[in-house]
């Protein structure tokens, strides 16, 4: 995991867990590298996220 990466546990839906898997694999990307760029853009959408912090999103869990 990269330095400035914070692991958060997340308490989520059965639901929407599985959605986010869908979607991700539709992308390509882990759920977890899927649910970073998904709130990576509802950050950048509401004006939230610091102009710095435009990097992509990695797959932290491909090795």
């Amino acid at each position: 995991m990269a330095a400035d990466k914070k692991a958060f546990p997340l308490r989520i839906s059965a639901a929407v867990l599985e959605a986010m898997q869908r979607w991700a694999d539709d992308d390509l990307r882990s759920v977890n590298a899927q649910i970073e760029f998904v709130l990576r853009e509802a950050l950048r959408k509401q004006g939230r996220l610091r102009k710095d912090s435009s990097e992509p999103v990695v797959d932290d869990d491909s090795d």
